[in-house]
């Protein structure tokens, strides 16, 4: 099987993905399968939405990307 070039979203765009897979009663499969993504990141997206919004340990993305900064 051939590989796909790496493509780039935006963050709205995953924003609307993580809507829709915690809205729409579908699985995560599915949202992927429908919208041509992967389910590693679709899966990825929701995740690090849970974090940023507290609903999940871990860093945040504002931490993670300022954890080198003093």
């Amino acid at each position: 099987m051939a590989r796909r070039e790496r493509r780039k979203f935006t963050d709205e765009f995953k924003a609307e993905v993580v809507t829709l897979a915690r809205s729409s009663g579908k699985s995560i499969g599915e949202i992927s399968r429908d919208l041509d993504l992967t389910e590693t990141a679709v899966r990825e997206w929701v995740r690090r939405a849970d974090v940023d919004g507290g609903a999940r340990d871990g860093l945040t993305r504002w931490r993670d990307r300022n954890s080198g900064r003093l």
